[in-house]
């Protein structure tokens, strides 16, 4: 400018006509009011040099003051883009920056709308990242491929281009789906500048305007300036977002790290509590107290052998229930499908899956608890990966250290075998456990085990010979009672104190289970057990039969699942009344299975007559021979059913009808069968003392008839 100043010719006229042009320039006046002093001389009549010479310097004025507003412009352009580079220097997060960027480049250029897009090297071409001023949401979802439109030609080129008409520009190529996205917002003059980092394109600045206008070179300059500064800052965001993830993955590996030496230390402590376990002789319940200590979880053993469970909590609960199924939090379909996948890959298998329960944290004893488990995991959960679940069992190998901690609702199986035998369950839920962990539980499935097999040992030996006593005490009464007395006192059973006898069976039942059951009530309660004819006996010590038939028969029921059918005798009086007490449960069994009461449990006191001519020396067929003999003869001679039909009689109460109904006969023949046995066992068979007499042959007719031993002759078998 100063050049040009130096080369224009002075103006000629008035110098106060010059000052005034000054003073316009001063006042950075319109360029209507440079007019002025040239219409003012020539309505004066000024000489035409004189014009001219206004003429000329008002020409002049207007080109400095078109100079001075092009610097004031670009300086105004400079102080934006330094406070632009200011602003983007300080944001750290990539979305800030590029929001930024297009706001301030629609600032800048005083455009409708700017939007910025990034290259995408996986898919190739770019994508719509950002935008300011758009009203449409299929613009805002553009994806432009490699070359095609205004946006493509600038990326594939690195250079600028701008439109002043988009739909009638034919430089580059237009396709439908960028077209339409155009047409949508309105789109008419477009300017698009490369992003460069690095020497490598990364994206393409745009700024637009919904009617035709050209962009001047200046907004070409302007907005490729810009984009530099945008690159640096997009560049410094990447470089801090990058740093923040290694941060991140840093403590991350750490936290796993710290982890890790957590659970080798619970591991170690574990693998110490449990060996002093076995060491000091300790039991399952042992094992189920240290391992919800060691893991921090809920745990519930269950002893195949016994079917006795276990469960324990981490602050020390520890309970013991017979006849549990041991699932804990599984449905029993999932545990035995856990159970048998344990079973056949040897490790512990994780099964189940709880929606409602919390997470449990991955952190040392302290916070494996739910709430810890729900902190560790909003730590994790941008950088942790692992399989999904399917609520199948999952064996676990040794990447399960690196999944996302697990839920509480979830529960990690054990099978406790020897060789191929499961002889329990462990089941641990509230927990979540790493590769260490998961060791631990395998090694505590290990020691159950083991202390399942040595129990299971010492116990057979114990039932065998406790078992031998009492087939002893059953089998030869005439035997010293000195020396039964002698082989009792290492058992803790003393034969000269009451016992009694209890005989019962289950027909259908698990043997086994039944065996067991008895075995575990044997045990408790300082008796025998054993098994003959394939009934269960037990000698248990008291005075009280009734009482004793409860236990018993409460224990076998829930073993057996189902009714328990026993009869009871006693008390005992030394070794020699053993056998004669086991004879009359054994009748007493009989009787009720005889008389249909399946589930029922007597002594000889509840079972009435019959009972009480149990429990005497009678010649029971004798009396049922001279009560019903006639009658019996008659039909076996006959053919004829009238021991059935006074039976019915009696048992319909007297009632003809009822009667008939049960044989399915006419009533009338049911008549004719009564007169006939009034002609046999004389007219008076209704009356009160002979009717009884005559239900209570019926009855024992009937209890001979299904074998039922009555007088005693086949107790001892």
């Amino acid at each position: 400018m100063e050049r040009e100043l130096n080369t224009t010719p002075a103006p000629q006229g008035d110098p106060e006509d010059q000052a005034f042009f000054l003073d316009l320039l001063l006042r950075d006046a319109p360029p209507v009011e440079y007019e002025r002093p040239v219409l003012r001389a020539r309505a004066e009549g000024a000489d035409p040099d004189v014009v001219a010479a206004l003429e000329n310097a008002k020409l002049t004025a207007l080109r400095v003051r078109s100079v001075l507003r092009d610097r004031q412009r670009r300086e105004s352009e400079l102080s934006a883009l330094f406070e632009t580079a200011n602003d983007l220097a300080g944001m750290r997060s990539l979305d800030r920056v590029l929001q930024a960027i297009v706001e301030r480049a629609r600032h800048l250029l005083n455009c409708d709308v700017s939007y910025l897009t990034l290259s995408d090297p996986e898919a190739g071409g770019t994508y719509m990242r950002v935008t300011s001023g758009s009203v449409s949401a299929s613009f805002q979802r553009l994806r432009l491929a490699s070359g095609k439109g205004l946006g493509g030609l600038v990326a594939t080129t690195a250079l600028p281009y701008v439109t002043a008409n988009y739909f009638a520009d034919p430089r580059f190529e237009h396709t439908e789906n960028i077209d339409h996205a155009v047409r949508e917002e309105g789109l008419v003059a477009i300017l698009g500048v490369p992003l460069k980092m690095n020497g490598r394109d990364v994206g393409v600045l745009f700024a637009a305007n919904r009617s035709e206008r050209p962009f001047a070179h200046s907004e070409v300059a302007l907005l490729s300036s810009l984009a530099t500064h945008a690159a640096i800052a997009i560049d410094s965001a990447n470089l801090i977002d990058d740093t923040r993830r290694a941060l991140d993955e840093l403590h991350t590996v750490n936290e796993r790290l710290q982890r890790h030496t957590a659970s080798v230390e619970r591991s170690a402590a574990a693998h110490d509590r449990l060996a002093d376990l076995v060491l000091r002789g300790g039991g399952v319940r042992e094992v189920a107290a240290a391992i919800a200590e060691v893991l921090g979880g809920s745990v519930l053993i269950h002893d195949q052998t016994s079917d006795v469970s276990v469960s324990a909590t981490p602050e020390g609960t520890v309970v013991e229930d017979r006849h549990h199924g041991g699932a804990g939090p599984l449905p029993e379909e999932e545990l035995a499908e856990a159970v048998r996948t344990a079973l056949s890959s040897g490790r512990a298998v994780r099964a189940g899956r709880s929606g409602q329960a919390g997470q449990a944290g991955p952190s040392g004893h302290a916070g494996r608890s739910a709430q810890a488990g729900q902190q560790a995991q909003a730590g994790q959960q941008a950088h942790a990966g692992g399989p999904e679940h399917s609520g199948r069992p999952e064996p676990v190998g040794e990447s399960a250290h690196a999944g996302p901690p697990e839920q509480v609702g979830e529960a990690w199986v054990a099978s406790a075998t020897a060789g191929s035998e499961s002889l329990g369950t462990l089941v641990l839920h509230g927990a979540v456990l790493d590769e260490t962990d998961q060791r631990v539980l395998e090694r505590a499935a290990m020691v159950t085990a083991l202390l399942l097999l040595i129990r299971r040992s010492v116990s057979e030996t114990e039932h065998r010979v406790r078992g031998d006593l009492l087939n002893e005490l059953l089998e030869v009464p005439a035997r010293d009672p000195e020396s039964l007395r002698q082989r009792a006192a290492p058992l803790h059973a003393d034969l000269d104190a009451p016992y009694v006898l209890v005989v019962a069976e289950a027909p259908g039942a698990d043997p086994a289970r039944l065996r067991s059951a008895a075995t575990h009530v044997a045990e408790t309660t300082g008796g025998l057990a054993g098994h003959r004819s394939g009934r269960l006996v037990l000698a248990l010590p008291g005075e009280d039969p009734a009482e004793a038939g409860r236990r018993v028969v409460g224990e076998l029921s829930a073993a057996a699942n189902g009714p328990v059918t026993a009869g009871l005798a006693g008390p005992t009086d030394g070794p020699g009344s053993f056998l004669s007490a086991f004879a009359e449960a054994s009748r007493c069994l009989q009787t009720l299975r005889a008389l249909g009461r399946d589930g029922d449990v007597a002594t000889t006191d509840d079972l009435g007559f019959p009972g009480l001519l149990l429990s005497q020396d009678r010649d029971v067929p004798g009396f049922v021979s001279a009560t019903l003999g006639p009658l019996l003869e008659y039909d076996a001679k006959r053919g004829t059913l009238l021991v059935e039909t006074l039976g019915a009689y009696f048992a319909a109460g007297g009632n003809l009808s009822r009667a008939k109904d049960d044989l399915h006969i006419h009533v009338n023949t049911v008549a004719q069968r009564l007169e006939r046995i009034g002609q046999l066992i004389g007219a008076d068979w209704q009356r009160p003392d002979r009717a009884l007499e005559l239900q209570l042959a019926l009855h024992l007719h009937g209890l001979l008839g299904q074998g039922v031993d009555l007088l005693g002759e086949q107790g001892g078998g």
